[in-house]
């Protein structure tokens, strides 16, 4: 069935076709709509895409740098609690729902891919944290000067392509020369930068071959 993926019903079907509930390895204290099955998803999403311009579906994996921060997050809640979070970049929202799980004020979930914001909504009220989560299709990094209200800003694994990689680490170093907290994840990719960063955790991360290229990886929190 082609589903209307200009309006957000039409969305949230599509998500409910196309997934199903389970938690991510690391964070068995959350359940996401994740696509077991990786090309039929990215078939479906290609076909959609050719009429609406719809971005790949990375928000439907639960991706190691995600998984880490997530985990980092739960198992270290006073980095979070009683703060305003930005989740960058947030793909399905695992890590906000985690920084909401652990005890955060108000978390912003922010995704330039409007399939991704109604998942991040649709996961938000299945862990019953909707009242706690603001997903927002927007791209934060075209304007650096705009108002950034968050204490604390998170995010994992966005360092898979240079020109990405770029525009998020000049995000990321702008707000924590604002003096926000910033912890960034990832597993490796090859366009990390490792200037101006300080490790705060290793976590190895089950993962799957049909996303990558071994079954665990080896996974950095950074503290920016």
């Amino acid at each position: 069935m082609t589903r209307d993926l200009t309006a957000e019903a039409g969305r949230r079907a599509f998500i409910a076709d196309h997934t199903v509930v389970e938690a991510p390895p690391l964070v068995p204290e959350l359940r996401l709509h994740l696509a077991t099955e990786v090309t039929a998803l990215w078939q479906a999403t290609e076909t959609c895409m050719n009429a609406t311009g719809l971005a790949p579906p990375f928000w439907a994996f639960a991706w190691a740098g995600g998984q880490a921060l997530a985990r980092h997050i739960l198992d270290t809640p006073a980095l979070v609690r009683d703060r305003d979070v930005l989740d960058f970049a947030a793909g399905g929202g695992l890590v906000g729902l985690a920084a909401a799980r652990a005890g955060a004020r108000h978390v912003t979930c922010v995704e330039v891919d409007p399939l991704a914001v109604s998942a991040i909504a649709a996961n938000a009220a299945l862990n019953g944290l909707a009242d706690r989560i603001e997903a927002r299709c927007d791209d934060l990094t075209t304007d650096l000067s705009r108002p950034a209200p968050w204490s604390v800003v998170l995010a994992g694994d966005v360092c898979y392509e240079q020109p990405m990689a770029d525009r998020v680490l000049a995000f990321l170093r702008a707000r924590a020369a604002a003096g926000a907290t910033v912890l960034m994840a990832d597993p490796g990719r090859s366009f990390l930068p490792r200037q101006g960063m300080r490790v705060a955790a290793h976590l190895s991360v089950p993962t799957s071959l049909a996303l990558e290229d071994r079954t665990r990886m080896d996974t950095v929190v950074y503290h920016l």
